[in-house]
């Protein structure tokens, strides 16, 4: 599920931690982003923010997990204002 809403997108995702490789993934209707990190001492969450703020061209401070910081399914904020970014993050989730 993706909401646009006037300062950046809400974004729910499934986390895959211990993975062989970090990735995208949609699934079933589902986001899945895989980490090879494991979920310990915050490193899956850490290596989620990395791995999105890199996808992605945004600064990892314009990403934040809004809920579910210790399950597996989480909601994300990316912060931006930018419609074009927007559109290009919305289109990379939705292949």
């Amino acid at each position: 599920m993706i909401k646009n809403t006037d300062k950046g997108l809400l974004v729910k995702i499934k986390i895959v931690p211990n993975s062989s490789k970090n990735g995208l993934v949609i699934e079933d209707g589902f986001i899945k982003v895989k980490v090879t990190a494991q979920p310990v001492e915050n490193k899956a969450n850490k290596a989620l923010i990395e791995y999105l703020s890199k996808l992605f061209k945004l600064p990892k401070t314009s990403i934040e997990i809004v809920k579910g910081e210790t399950s597996k399914e989480k909601t994300l904020f990316f912060s931006t204002a930018d419609e074009e970014k927007k559109d290009f993050i919305i289109s990379q989730l939705t292949k």
